[in-house]
């Protein structure tokens, strides 16, 4: 049997961003620390994401995928 095929989609990350960097999602209206970036599959649309950015709020909480990582800000 041939392996399923799931669309895969790339995303744009700033080049500012990386792992430890402060953001500000303006989707989400939230500041947080970037924990992660790399590959991740949304388990809803099984859509492959190749660039996800994780992050989570600065002294902790639940962490959340920036939906759009091209619209990060500084934080």
């Amino acid at each position: 049997m041939a392996p399923q095929i799931r669309p895969r989609q790339r995303q744009t990350v700033p080049g500012w961003v990386s792992e430890g960097t402060l953001i500000f999602d303006p989707e989400e209206k939230r500041r947080g620390i970037v924990q992660f970036i790399g590959e991740w599959e949304d388990a809803a649309t099984r859509v492959s994401y190749a660039n996800a950015v994780f992050a989570r709020p600065e002294g902790g909480g639940v962490e959340w995928v920036v939906e759009d990582p091209s619209s990060l800000e500084r934080g």
